[in-house]
């Protein structure tokens, strides 16, 4: 499903315009990313927690000339899956 698909269903399953169904995406996701980056955790009781974690920095090899490399420090955003959620995908 992409955004498109997801912004139609949210619609029908609301009983929301397209429009106001692509509103509300955008502003979710505006907000979730929003959060993120100012260091907070998203959690929704039974969905997931959205969080950032992070990656040391360490080193790595170039494939192809097999040179030693730095791989700097980075975040990386996560998802962890709620057991509402977990449970509805193993039924």
């Amino acid at each position: 499903m992409n955004k498109t698909e997801l912004i139609a269903a949210i619609a029908e399953q609301a009983g929301l315009t397209k429009d106001a169904a692509k509103k509300a995406v955008d502003a979710f996701t505006a907000v979730v990313t929003d959060e993120l980056v100012a260091g907070n955790e998203v959690a929704l009781v039974g969905f997931g927690t959205f969080a950032v974690s992070e990656r040391g920095e360490r080193t790595g090899r170039n494939p192809l000339t097999k040179e030693t490399i730095t791989i700097a420090a980075s975040k990386q955003p996560k998802f962890k899956a709620g057991k509402a959620l977990k449970d509805a995908v193993n039924k």
